[in-house]
């Protein structure tokens, strides 16, 4: 397999920060004075970013000012609360040494990334972070993982994407790469397989298992 470039979803795929979202968008909730949602809901409406999470609970005027209440209370919460996945880090670890490129390719604001990326100590495994603030059309649009190919001189062939959602699944078939998907994250098992990635695994500590890494 002449694979070059392993790409990444955060949430539900590398990490899980579903406490620190339910913690953060309850509290937007709450001060607003809109109902509460039970961890399932709101763990079923991530992966669009967290404007359009949000967009879906609360009126249109309310929108800017629960945008703001949120990322300010999830800047400290996803300190404290968001862990790695078991096996993450070895897998990122593994794939360093033996020379792939690897590189984050979000829906989640490019500033929450890097907190999740720092307190966790797995910024140094990436050759590069792309999230979809950073773009005109985040996922599924193939364009967050075609400006990754292009940045690291790899092409669709010579690249797989990694996530937990129907969503990345998409994105990885419109931009011409083979996806693996996680279960567990956002998207049941149903809606995975209704996508028809390559691979489906029961999480990140299983994906090394798949190869014979030269």
């Amino acid at each position: 397999m002449s694979i070059k470039l392993i790409a990444f979803d955060l949430d539900g795929t590398l990490v899980n920060a579903y406490t620190a979202i339910t913690r953060s968008f309850n509290y937007t909730m709450k001060t607003l004075g809109y109902p509460v949602q039970d961890a399932l809901t709101i763990r079923r409406a991530v992966g669009l970013g967290d404007k359009q999470l949000l967009a879906a609970f609360v009126d249109k005027k309310d929108l800017d000012k629960a945008l703001g209440l949120y990322r300010k209370h999830h800047t400290a919460d996803l300190k404290r609360y968001a862990k790695l996945l078991p096996g993450a880090r070895g897998v990122l670890s593994f794939l360093r040494k033996k020379g792939y490129h690897l590189a984050v390719a979000s829906n989640r604001p490019t500033r929450f990334s890097h907190i999740i990326l720092r307190s966790l100590s797995i910024k140094k495994y990436f050759n590069y972070v792309l999230c979809a603030d950073k773009i005109k059309r985040g996922k599924p649009s193939p364009d967050i993982l075609r400006r990754v190919m292009r940045r690291l001189g790899v092409t669709a062939a010579q690249t797989i994407y990694v996530g937990d959602m129907a969503i990345d699944a998409q994105t990885g078939r419109n931009a011409g790469v083979k996806t693996i998907i996680v279960t567990g994250g956002s998207s049941t098992l149903a809606e995975i397989k209704k996508e028809r990635p390559w691979r489906i695994i029961p999480g990140i500590f299983s994906f090394v298992q798949l190869f014979s890494y030269p």
